[in-house]
């Protein structure tokens, strides 16, 4: 614990505004916050200790970002959701610690319809250019590449690397630790722990790579194998790929996540 301790970022007490930055005095700033040139933050956006906020990029509307961002040049976080539906109803945008928002990324808040909330977790990597939609929900430690659009009411879990321009469609969910490839289309959910690719995306096997990088068990690679040949490749529809896979595969957190994201599908799964 100790040594975890040490490893933390020292975060310093002084902010730094610079004084071509416009922030408003309502705005709610942590210890060690950095404002840039030209930046602009608005009366409702609450911004959490070391986080720093770069040159032009603008935060505005019910924002609540913690702690260890960084916002770069140019990027608009809480702007007006792009739906036609929304009539400026008070709706957030919650923000965890430890994000790297990248120039000209575009990441929007809630509407009354979606629940009221986009969300983004914590350790997250947002490309230049992408665009995150009204009510997603973004989980830990996911990569967005370089333009990437997620549509409205879009759920991405964790560990999650989407690929460079990959268009997502509304209410899409893509599985933890699932690998999309760059240039892809997603209409249908992608299960958890697949390699997907394609216009529309189809699924190539399991994200070996990304499975071993995040310390999941040969044991439990090889039940994902099993997973996906007989999901993939048997010949079954999903109701009966199912009903194998819980009849023949051993039990253990990310067979049954699997199972229950496959069931759970409402928008049914790439093929």
């Amino acid at each position: 614990m100790q040594a975890r301790a040490q490893e933390q970022k020292v975060i310093p007490l002084v902010r730094k505004i610079h004084p071509t930055a416009i922030v408003d005095p309502k705005a709610e700033l942590g210890v060690g916050v950095e404002i840039g040139p030209y930046a602009i933050v608005g009366p409702d956006v609450q911004i959490g200790d070391g986080t720093k906020i770069g040159p032009h990029a603008i935060v505005e509307g019910f924002v609540q970002m913690g702690k260890n961002n960084h916002v770069y040049s140019g990027a608009i976080v809480g702007c007006r959701p792009q739906d036609l539906k929304y009539r400026g109803e008070k709706t957030y945008l919650i923000i965890g610690d430890n994000n790297q928002i990248r120039e000209y990324a575009t990441i929007s808040p809630g509407t009354e319809g979606g629940g009221g909330e986009t969300r983004i977790g914590n350790n997250n990597l947002i490309m230049t250019s992408c665009h995150v939609a009204h009510d997603c929900i973004v989980g830990n430690n996911v990569v967005i590449s370089h333009g990437t659009a997620i549509a409205g009411h879009v759920i991405i879990e964790d560990q999650v690397v989407l690929g460079g321009l990959v268009g997502i469609h509304q209410f899409t969910k893509v599985g933890r630790m699932a690998m999309v490839g760059a240039h892809s289309k997603l209409v249908k959910d992608v299960p958890p722990f697949m390699l997907v690719e394609g216009s529309p995306a189809t699924v190539h096997g399991i994200n070996i790579v990304g499975l071993r990088r995040n310390g999941i068990t040969p044991e439990v690679r090889l039940q994902l194998k099993r997973a996906f040949k007989i999901l993939y490749r048997s010949n079954l529809n999903v109701t009966q790929a199912i009903e194998v896979m819980e009849q023949e595969l051993e039990a253990g957190p990310e067979i049954e996540h699997l199972i229950r994201f496959i069931r759970s599908a409402e928008r049914g799964i790439c093929r």
